[in-house]
């Protein structure tokens, strides 16, 4: 039988549920604040719809600030690669299932907080941010997800197996003739009272 949540009781799985979509919903919560803040700047550049062109200008401007703008674009997303399969509760997915279904999930967020910030003072379309968002859940997702899911089936196999229930007598199955009780016969009333008889 395959199992689809977490090992121990259905309680407990749906526990983890319950906080892996509570710690989901926090972190898209902060991110969607953090994105759609608007920044003062004395000029904006138009949106960025070609791919690579933000990350070489990030790599001419140097080591320290090209590696800042790269981990900028990679971390906001990247707990997400960790987030969406818990909050998912599939113990027994397949990996490459599971990371295709995290990434388009991820994908598509970004892309849908790309256009809503692009309406925002201050920031634009960024095609290259989208990309980092993406590889960064990628990265995540299978740095962690897969090793994390294996030591969950070694746990639930591991587990002590429930003590087994009494066997019960099942219907139809006979357990012998059933004994029978003397009958004992009544006297007639009159019988009964003393002086009926005379």
């Amino acid at each position: 039988m395959q199992r689809h949540g977490y090992g121990g009781t259905a309680a407990l799985r749906h526990r983890y549920r319950v906080a892996g979509c509570v710690l989901l919903a926090a972190h898209l919560v902060v991110v969607g604040w953090l994105a759609m803040r608007p920044l003062t700047a004395p000029w904006v550049s138009a949106a960025h719809l070609e791919p690579f062109a933000t990350l070489r200008a990030d790599l001419a401007l140097g080591p320290w600030d090209a590696t800042r703008a790269i981990f900028g674009g990679l971390l906001p997303f990247a707990p997400l690669g960790v987030l969406l399969p818990w909050a998912g509760g599939r113990l027994d997915a397949s990996p490459l299932g599971s990371l295709a279904r995290t990434v388009f999930t991820s994908a598509m967020l970004s892309l849908v907080l790309q256009v809503v910030r692009g309406g925002v003072v201050g920031q634009v379309l960024d095609l290259d941010a989208l990309l980092l968002n993406v590889t960064g859940v990628a990265v995540a997702h299978l740095a962690v997800v897969p090793a994390a899911r294996a030591r969950l089936r070694r746990r639930g196999r591991g587990a002590p197996a429930r003590p087994p229930r009494p066997l019960l007598r099942e219907e139809g199955t006979s357990q012998g003739p059933t004994p029978t009780i003397p009958r004992v016969g009544v006297a007639p009333w009159s019988d009964a009272l003393p002086g009926a008889r005379s």
